[in-house]
């Protein structure tokens, strides 16, 4: 997929980057609600109905749970509405094969999945004090989809606004380290929803130190969750340290305004969320730490995928610069690997 289409900038092509970024922004905020579904125990808050609310399409003399998992699921919908007003909005303002196509039209699926994921943990008895291993599994799945989603939605954010299409095939170790960052920073988020399920449901005791804690975890009694609490923060350090030089690589081989700036962000959010997990870890995971940390998690997700869009879509800006008489541009692969030539 190559080359670069303009959206129109009048009808409804001018609401489409608008469009775009209204979703993006909304559905981080319906991400921070659902985990305070999770955090306050209200996930059974509808019983085991889905998608009805304890059996009926409005709760009637509903308890405060019940009142928090409805509205989450109220604002889910919205969320669906959201993206398919963006697909039509994309349909209509774009032509055949323009890229905002794609991520509008991924973007909604990926919202419908995200549905149907808590569908699941609804109807299996997957929510409130259920301590089945099954349910790390699926809260698992569900950040996945969740980052993968708001992944979509930048995407579609810079199509709207006129960026270029990404180009993935010969992009050397270029591509492949980017991939490994951003799988990384994939599996890192769903072992940090299994922790997150662990600090609810099996919180540290008053008093007790981290070792103590790590003990405990594996114990004779210590369940699947439990087990898994200690890889989050191990995962944490490794991603960390392979994100820093990652930016440091695409800084070299892809050099420019935009891959700079978005190494700089990446490392800055790599810092601040260190610290958020260490204190969490300290203060033993409060509700307004929790939501903090997920919400840095967003932020330095997106960021990744930020910086990976601006080294990928480099070499086409370094082949424009090149010379006039060829498609090729002398593209390095990594260090100590011989510059070779890529027709883009």
């Amino acid at each position: 997929m190559s080359g670069t289409r303009t959206v129109p900038r009048t009808g409804a092509g001018a609401w489409l980057p608008r469009l775009a970024w209204a979703a993006l922004i909304y559905n981080v905020l319906v991400i921070l609600w659902g985990a305070v579904v999770r955090i306050s125990g209200a996930g059974a808050g509808c019983g085991d109905h889905w998608p009805l609310c304890n059996g009926v399409v409005v709760p009637q003399s509903p308890t405060l749970h019940t009142v928090i998992e409805f509205s989450h699921r109220l604002t889910s919908a919205a969320s669906g509405l959201l993206a398919i007003a963006l697909v039509v909005v994309a349909f209509r303002s774009t032509g055949r094969g323009h890229p905002v196509r794609l991520g509008a039209v991924l973007s909604l699926g990926l919202i419908i999945l995200e549905g149907l994921v808590g569908g699941v943990q609804v109807l299996l008895g997957l929510t409130a004090d259920s301590t089945d291993p099954a349910r790390g599994f699926v809260q698992g799945i569900h950040l996945a989809n969740t980052f993968l989603l708001l992944g979509a939605l930048l995407l579609t954010v810079l199509w709207a606004s006129g960026e270029p299409n990404l180009r993935l095939r010969r992009q050397g170790l270029v591509g492949a380290w980017s991939f490994v960052g951003l799988a990384l920073l994939l599996v890192l988020g769903m072992a940090g929803a299994v922790t997150a399920l662990g600090d609810l449901l099996f919180a540290p005791a008053d008093g007790s130190t981290p070792i103590e804690t790590v003990k405990r975890d594996f114990g004779v009694t210590a369940s699947v969750i439990e087990n898994m609490r200690v890889v989050h923060p191990m995962l944490a350090v490794l991603t960390s340290a392979f994100l820093v030089w990652l930016g440091v690589f695409l800084r070299r081989e892809r050099p420019g305004a935009g891959t700079n700036r978005w190494s700089a962000v990446l490392w800055a959010l790599l810092g601040v969320q260190m610290i958020a997990g260490l204190t969490n870890v300290v203060l033993k995971a409060p509700a307004w730490m929790q939501l903090t940390h997920l919400l840095l998690s967003c932020l330095l997700w997106l960021a990744t995928v930020m910086l990976v869009y601006r080294a990928l879509t480099a070499l086409r800006a370094q082949s424009h610069a090149g010379p006039a008489t060829g498609g090729d541009h002398s593209v390095s692969d990594g260090p100590g690997r011989a510059a070779r030539n890529v027709n883009v």
